[in-house]
C-alpha cells in the first residue's frame, strides 16, 4: 500500500514502491560490448582497483539523506525570507496565501519535481506566514516565538522517535490518519465558509465556541488533534524519504522530499500558532 499521508510523496512511486527483484539488473548485465574483449591489467592495477572504495549514492546520482537535508534547509530559509517581507508588508499575506496554495497543489501533483516552482512556493508561503504571524503577534506579544519553539519541539521529538524505531507509519495507522485528515479538512472548509459568509462572528468561527458544559473552546481540542495529525504526517514523510533512499531514487527527487517536509512543517506551525491564539484569547 502506498503511503498516502502526504500527496507530495503518495503521487510518486519512487517513494512508495519497495525495491523489486532485479531492480539493479542494469548494473549487473552491463553491455555485451564491454565484456566481449578481455582487458589487460597489471597486478598493481588490479590491486589499486580492489583497494578503491565502492561508489556511494552521491557518486551514482542517487538521493541521499544529505541531499534532502540541504534542500530542506534551503527551502525553509526561503520561507523565512518571505516571512520577513510579509511581516513588514502585511498586505502581501492574501496574495501569498492564494499563490502559495496554487503552487502547493501544482507541486503536489507533478510527477517530476520542479526546483523553481518549489522555491516559489516557499517564498509565497513565507509571505502568508509572515503576515499572519505579525498580525497575531501584535495581538498576543510573544506568540510567534512560542509557536516556532513548539514547531521545532514537535519536529525534534518526532524525528527522535522515528530514528529509534518507536513509531512507524504502518498501513493500519495510515488508513486511520487519512480518515481523520479527511474529516478535519472537511470541517476546516465548512468553518471557513461560515466565516466568509458571516454566519458566525467569532474570530475563529466554530473553533471559538465553547464545548457545552465547559469553558474550553472547541478549537483547543481540535487544535490538539490537528497537531497530532501533523506530527504523524512527519512520520509518513520520514518513512517515504527512507524508502526513497533505500530504493535508490535519482537525486532530483530530494527536491520532492524537501517540499513535502516544508509543507508539513508549515501546516504544523500554523496549527500551533492558531491553538496558542485561541488559548490566549480565552484568558
Amino acid at each position: 500500500m502506498a503511503l498516502g499521508g502526504n500527496p507530495v510523496f503518495a503521487n510518486n512511486r519512487n517513494f512508495t514502491d519497495r525495491p523489486g527483484k532485479g531492480q539493479n539488473r542494469g548494473f549487473l548485465s552491463g553491455g555485451a560490448d564491454t565484456m566481449s574483449a578481455p582487458a589487460q591489467f597489471s597486478a598493481q592495477q588490479l590491486q589499486d582497483m580492489y583497494n578503491t572504495p565502492s561508489a556511494g549514492p552521491a557518486q551514482t546520482g542517487r538521493m541521499t539523506y544529505d541531499d534532502v537535508i540541504i534542500k530542506t534547509v534551503g527551502t525553509l530559509a526561503l520561507v523565512l525570507v518571505g516571512a520577513a517581507i510579509g511581516w513588514i508588508i502585511p498586505a502581501l499575506m492574501i496574495p501569498g496565501l492564494v499563490v502559495g496554495l496554487v503552487l502547493g497543489l501544482v507541486n503536489s501533483f507533478k510527477k517530476e519535481p520542479s526546483p523553481a516552482l518549489i522555491l516559489c512556493y516557499a517564498g509565497f508561503e513565507g509571505l502568508f506566514l509572515g503576515g499572519l504571524s505579525g498580525m497575531l503577534d501584535a495581538m498576543y506579544p510573544g506568540i510567534v516565538v512560542q509557536a516556532v519553539l513548539g514547531t521545532f519541539s514537535v519536529f525534534a521529538v518526532t524525528l527522535v522517535l522515528f530514528r529509534n524505531a518507536k513509531v512507524r507509519a504502518t498501513p493500519k495507522m495510515t488508513r486511520f490518519f487519512l480518515i481523520a485528515l479527511g474529516g478535519y479538512a472537511l470541517f476546516s472548509l465548512i468553518n471557513f465558509g461560515l466565516m466568509i459568509f458571516n454566519v458566525t462572528n467569532e474570530p475563529w468561527g466554530l473553533r471559538s465556541m465553547d464545548i457545552p458544559g465547559t469553558n474550553i473552546p472547541f478549537g483547543v481540542v481540535l487544535g490538539l488533534l490537528a497537531i497530532g495529525l501533523a506530527a504523524f504526517s512527519l512520520i509518513v514523510d520520514f518513512t517515504s524519504i527512507e524508502r526513497g533512499v533505500q530504493n535508490g531514487v535519482p537525486t532530483k527527487y530530494s527536491w520532492t522530499a524537501a517540499f513535502g517536509l516544508t509543507v508539513t512543517l508549515v501546516w504544523l506551525y500554523v496549527e500551533i500558532l492558531r491553538l496558542l491564539a485561541i488559548l490566549r484569547g480565552n484568558d
